[in-house]
This record gives structure tokens, sequence and C-alpha cells, in this order.
């Protein structure tokens, strides 16, 4: 039955609050591969709460809204849907320890056709509950596999530039822990996929994968350090496609193009495979001090 596109784009997602505090930001930093290296001074600023940083891709996790694709009556055949495309925007540097509230809405749908599926687009906002303001926005695509052959559109967004042929101007490596998932999960996603070796070859793979957000925030971690100076502050938005998954244990290598003075294109290679787990990424940050 196709999905109804009124329905979807007028359902009420339930917003949801946190309170988080150092041991947060520290877990989740410890999941991207914070302090692997205990002489990393820089590294170390976002694991020590005496001096901490905190990591901009933070906002992916805090006020999590859950697995509302599967958990309300959308109409969506939620077991054959992938993340696509992620994006945050930081209005104002994240703070260390706080009380959030998370707004969820699908605003857009585009019909690939019968048998080709459709994609939803959802945006959500992360607002401050001290003063009201809008901390972040994060956008992400969601590809349906199940559900095309609804009437819409086709397409309702352009599609990324591709990036630059020439060699990368910046690059580094981002090496993952073994046990990277089993820590993400502590702070968002509880999809056995990414803890049960059964649920990971029944979807498919030898051995559970890690989370694409943890992949995204482990690229965001390598970005900072790379064209922020390693001050997460200077980060303003941050945005990808993912493209193939990433085991824990594996080598994120990241290749950087500049665009221009607070731009950078980038992809995110898994260096054992040579396979891109994320294309088609742009970065925006601000001048350092």
């Amino acid at each position: 039955m196709p999905i109804d596109p009124e329905a979807l784009l007028a359902a009420r997602i339930p917003d949801s609050v946190q309170q988080y505090g150092w041991r947060d930001c520290v877990l989740y930093a410890l999941a991207l591969g914070a302090g692997m290296h205990p002489a990393d001074e820089a590294d170390l600023a976002f694991v020590d709460e005496t001096r901490l940083k905190v990591q901009p891709t933070l906002v992916n996790v805090l006020a999590d809204p859950g697995f509302w694709l599967r958990d309300l009556p959308l109409g969506l055949d939620w077991r054959r849907t992938v993340h696509g495309e992620q994006s945050i925007r930081l209005h104002r540097p994240l703070a260390a320890q706080g009380r959030v509230r998370s707004a969820t809405r699908i605003v857009d749908l585009a019909d690939k056709g019968p048998g080709k599926g459709a994609l939803l687009y959802a945006e959500r906002d992360l607002f401050d509950m001290e003063d009201g303001a809008l901390v972040a926005t994060m956008q992400q695509t969601v590809f349906c596999r199940g559900d095309g052959g609804f009437g819409g559109a086709p397409s309702v967004r352009p599609a990324p530039a591709p990036l630059p042929e020439r060699e990368p101007d910046q690059r580094t490596e981002c090496p993952t822990s073994p046990q990277a998932a089993l820590i993400y999960r502590l702070s968002a996603d509880l999809n056995p996929l990414h803890i049960d070796p059964a649920a990971a070859r029944a979807a498919g793979f030898d051995r559970p994968i890690l989370h694409g957000m943890a992949s995204f925030g482990v690229a965001g971690h390598g970005l900072v350090r790379l064209c922020c100076g390693g001050a997460p502050e200077r980060l303003r938005a941050m945005s990808g496609r993912f493209r193939a998954p990433v085991y824990p244990g594996e080598t994120l290598r990241l290749d950087v193009w500049q665009d221009e003075p607070g731009r950078a294109r980038f992809c995110a290679v898994v260096a054992e495979r040579d396979a891109i787990a994320i294309d088609n990424g742009a970065l925006e940050f601000g001048a350092g001090q």
C-alpha cells in the first residue's frame, strides 16, 4: 500500500528533552576515538573534565527522539529504511552541560518510483531550555527502499556538486576503537546491528558495523583538528552522504579540499579497504584567534 504523503508531512513527532553534563560529552568523545593516544594533549582535552572541549557533532545525539520511523504509525516499511545523508548547523557553540529540547519534523518527500523507493527529508532543531535559544539544526535524508510509487515528485532537492578531481589539499587518518560501536550506543541508537553478530549477519554483514552517525562524528573530530586548529567552537556546519559501512577498529582517512576561506569539501575513506564511507562532504568553519 503506498504511503500517504500528506499524513507523513503532518505527522507529529514528540519532542525530546535531555539534561546532559561532562560525562555525556566525554562518553561521546571516547566513542569517536578521542584519547586513543594518551600523550596527545590536544585530543585529551575532549575527555578531561578539567579542560573540556565539546565535540560539535554531539548535537546529533542530544535529546535524541529515538527510532520514530519504527515507533510511530507512519505507514513506512521501516525495516527497509537507510540513513542516506546528514547535516548539522551550529548556531552557537555547544556548552559542556545544560538542558536541551529537540523538535523533529518531516519537511519533504521525493518519489523515486515503484520498486525504486522514496526519499524522506527530516529536520530537527535543538534548543537550550535555559534561554530558549536555537543551538543547532540537523537535517537527515532517509532512503525508504520499500515506499516508492506514491505519486510524488521524483526529486525535491538539487544534487550536491561532485568533489574536486585534483589531489586533496589536506589528509589525515582517524583510527576507531574495536569497542567504538559498543561505546557509541550508550549515547544513542541501540540497534542490535551494532552489537549482535547474529543481527549483523541477518543484515548481510559478517560482524557488527559502526553506526553511520558514529562515522560522521569520527570524521567531524578529524576535521576539527585539521581545519579548525582543534577548536570545536569554530565549526559552523558539516554535511555528508553515507556510502559504505565502517567496522569498529578500522581507520577513516579524511581527504580534504579547500574551497575558499572558511569552507572545505571532504570524503572519508576506510583506509584498510579503500572504501568510501562518506562522500559529498562539506564543512563551514569560522576564523581562528
